[in-house]
């Protein structure tokens, strides 16, 4: 599912064999507030490594996911899952919607007892075209939403990209690698501060993100996209009238998301980082 391009033109209502998303957020919304409810509570058990000593996982991400698990596979039984920490389980159908859920997105910060973290849940169609996207805040009980479609809203209100036109004077949000900077990063920090634009390094790829929808932050950026944790937050981004760059997110590749007045001077000045003509 990883490698799923999504096809920013499809209609996404006459597919699949549950086409009704009012539905999926009323029960993504359900899973949200329960979510946040246990991200709150102090936090229990221990802290594992995964891939390395900058990549964990706690008790709460396994509890939160098998919880969600769960509960998806009772509402829709045909549809597949794709979770941060149990892997895929593969539609009982071959065009039936997949899930991605992260339960705990940025679990560095939550087992530091930093409060910036989020719980991510999005439904794709069966090429990755993101229908339905979800992204909660449990610290600031703020919960953004979208339906492909539909616009973007954040506790129920509608909400939209900045309508900043320059990138002096505003905010640009990324999210390192891990513990590592991703290729073109210090090229591109350093050409904003150039510009006068402040850069903040939050820890939530999710929650990141869905500020460029709140247009809190004028352009938001980071090195690999995974549709676990990106997926419902570009839609959500997209949907308030973010501009992608590329507009096709592709698996392990760089996603910029900019407000619309400033996304032409953000793509020149990625151009030119790729380029090396900085």
């Amino acid at each position: 599912m990883n490698d799923r391009d999504p096809d920013p033109d499809q209609d996404l209502n006459d597919d699949g064999p549950d086409p009704d998303l009012d539905r999926a957020l009323r029960v993504a919304t359900d899973l949200a507030a329960w979510a946040s409810e246990a991200i709150r509570r102090p936090r229990g058990g221990e802290v594992r490594e995964k891939a390395s000593p900058a990549d964990i996982v706690t008790q709460t991400d396994e509890t939160i996911e098998a919880h969600v698990r769960s509960v998806l596979r009772a509402a829709f039984p045909t549809h597949g899952i794709e979770g941060e920490e149990y892997g895929t389980h593969e539609p009982a159908t071959p065009n039936a919607p997949y899930w991605v859920v992260d339960p705990v997105d940025g679990t560095t910060n939550y087992a530091h007892g930093i409060g910036w973290c989020s719980f991510s849940l999005g439904l794709a169609a069966p090429d990755g075209t993101p229908l339905l996207g979800l992204v909660a805040d449990p610290w600031r009980d703020e919960t953004f939403t979208a339906i492909r479609g539909r616009g973007a809203h954040l506790n129920g209100t509608p909400i939209h990209a900045a309508t900043h036109t320059t990138l002096t004077g505003h905010v640009f949000l990324t999210e390192w690698a891990a513990h590592a900077h991703w290729p073109g990063l210090d090229l591109l920090l350093a050409a904003l501060s150039n510009r006068h634009c402040t850069a903040r390094v939050m820890g939530s790829t999710a929650l990141s993100l869905a500020q460029v929808a709140a247009g809190r932050a004028t352009v938001a950026a980071i090195g690999e996209f995974h549709a676990v944790d990106g997926l419902p937050a570009y839609l959500i981004a997209r949907e308030a009238g973010a501009v992608a760059l590329p507009q096709l997110p592709a698996y392990d590749e760089p996603l910029l998301l900019s407000a619309p007045g400033v996304a032409e001077e953000m793509a020149e000045l990625w151009s030119t980082i790729q380029t090396g003509d900085v």
